[in-house]
């Protein structure tokens, strides 16, 4: 079956004033399927939205539609984000909001939110099964996991029958039988009549894929078959400066500890029964499917869940709802998630951003003292960061911000980390660097770690505990390397 060609003659953009992609020329013909790689900033999600017309760019790019096709004949790009309005047709969500029961009242269904595409219904069906997400349709959408959220709006995508499909990060979030999933689906798409272009990185190469683009600061610097294809970037690990993370002092014995939780939204229970103990200097692997209750568990111990109240849960040896403000336990705690990222201003300066993490703030509302300050700049120093720190958050690409908010979270050197999927969105350098990072800080520093990582290779050496969570429940709870991600 024949599908569209693409043709990419001297396209430019420029953003911020800075060229962000230059001179690029390629074809893609009929029946070929490209993916795009390259470090983090290297232009590979500027160059998605170029070809979809999303963003202004000088230079030219022609779309050869099928005919004769029963797809549509436009690009439609699966972003790395979506937004969406609840029913009082508003979009601008907080972080929070998703745990706190009374605003899922505003939020429609996914069936509601699909429904809305008018698209088929067994189509409609077929996708939601093989996304796990059938049992999740009368699911209000602010209660949907990150993982969830991004299947969701993978199915929305896939509605469309378009007859050009770019994913951007399309396997980022999604659990190991999620991933198997989506390329499986890739795969049928190209066999039926869609060109796919697909940013990505080496490790996540459908079968269908024919072709390899490698990006390099905003240049083309290679374009082969996928069997010939080797990344010209050479990964390396390590960091040219000391760690600037000096050994904590507490007196904590017991950092977590959870007695029979129950977290439940109307009829649906979200965790049950569950009975967890973290004493200090464990490092351990909370891994589960998505939607498997993997971020409530962690909102319960960084305050973002007014259900703790209603739980026996004890942090850093007291219990909840002793007299403890929400700020003296965020204190305690170095923090980085998808959601925090998602909804973290991305106005503010990289300095600023990283400052923020001593207040715990998605901004930076006070001032700094000289020795916050310090820790400021010598860990901009070690993130190599001095030359951006005056730059708004949102000048840099996805990976690289969540690079930034990678040292927010150890800015302060707190006694507990919790890195729910740390590495997500970064390039495999960044990644073997701050997985090194982490297992020195636990060595060096015996700081107490909880993480969350659905890719056994971006686990660290130090983790050696296990919590699995299916369904809300607790199936697995052990001390163990032998672990597989899920």
């Amino acid at each position: 079956m024949n599908t569209p060609s693409v043709i990419l003659q001297n396209v430019n953009v420029q953003q911020h004033g800075k060229p962000v992609l230059q001179d690029i020329s390629f074809s893609i013909e009929s029946k070929q399927h490209i993916a795009v790689t390259g470090h983090s900033g290297s232009g590979k999600t500027v160059l998605a939205k170029a070809i979809a017309k999303q963003i202004f760019y000088k230079g030219n790019i022609e779309i050869n539609y099928v005919n004769n096709s029963s797809l549509q004949q436009k690009v439609v790009i699966a972003e790395h984000n979506e937004s969406w309005k609840n029913l009082s047709n508003i979009s601008d969500f907080y972080y929070q909001q998703r745990f706190n029961s009374c605003d899922s009242e505003d939020s429609i269904t996914v069936a509601a939110s699909l429904n809305k595409l008018h698209a088929n219904n067994n189509h409609v069906e077929k996708l939601l099964l093989q996304f796990s997400l059938l049992n999740r349709s009368n699911t209000p959408l602010i209660q949907l996991s990150n993982g969830e959220q991004k299947k969701l709006q993978l199915i929305k995508i896939l509605l469309q029958q378009s007859q050009v499909l770019i994913f951007d990060k399309a396997f980022t979030g999604l659990d190991i039988t999620s991933r198997k999933v989506l390329h499986q689906i890739i795969n049928e798409q190209a066999a039926n009549g869609t060109t796919i272009i697909l940013i990505t990185d080496e490790k996540e190469l459908p079968a269908c894929i024919t072709h390899v683009i490698e990006l390099k600061e905003g240049r083309l610097i290679s374009f082969v078959e996928k069997e010939n294809f080797i990344p010209s970037y050479k990964y390396h690990t390590g960091f040219s400066a000391e760690i600037p993370f000096s050994k904590a002092f507490h007196s904590f014995n017991t950092m977590i500890e959870m007695k029979n939780v129950l977290v439940q939204y109307g009829e649906k229970k979200i965790l049950h029964q569950i009975n967890w103990k973290v004493n200090s200097g464990e490092c351990w692997l909370v891994k589960g499917h998505n939607g498997a209750g993997k971020s409530t568990l962690l909102s319960l111990i960084t305050a973002d869940n007014p259900q703790a109240y209603s739980n026996e849960i004890y942090l850093f040896d007291q219990r909840r709802g002793k007299g403890e403000s929400i700020w003296d336990i965020k204190q305690k705690i170095g923090f980085v998630s998808p959601e925090l990222h998602k909804y973290f201003d991305t106005g503010i300066t990289i300095e600023q951003t990283i400052a923020s993490g001593f207040f715990d703030t998605m901004g930076l509302y006070k001032k700094l003292n000289a020795q916050q300050q310090k820790a400021v700049n010598d860990w901009m120093n070690y993130f190599d960061l001095n030359d951006l720190k005056n730059k708004p958050l949102s000048f840099l690409s996805t990976g690289q911000q969540r690079w930034v908010l990678l040292a927010r979270a150890l800015v302060k050197q707190p006694p507990l980390l919790i890195l729910d999927e740390p590495c997500q969105g970064l390039d495999e350098q960044h990644t073997k660097q701050f997985i090194e990072l982490i297992d020195n800080i636990f060595h060096q520093n015996n700081t107490t770690i909880i993480y969350i990582s659905h890719y056994n290779d971006e686990i660290p050496a130090c983790i050696q505990h296990i919590l699995e969570l299916k369904d809300g429940k607790q199936i697995i709870k052990k001390s163990s390397r032998k672990f597989i991600a899920a």
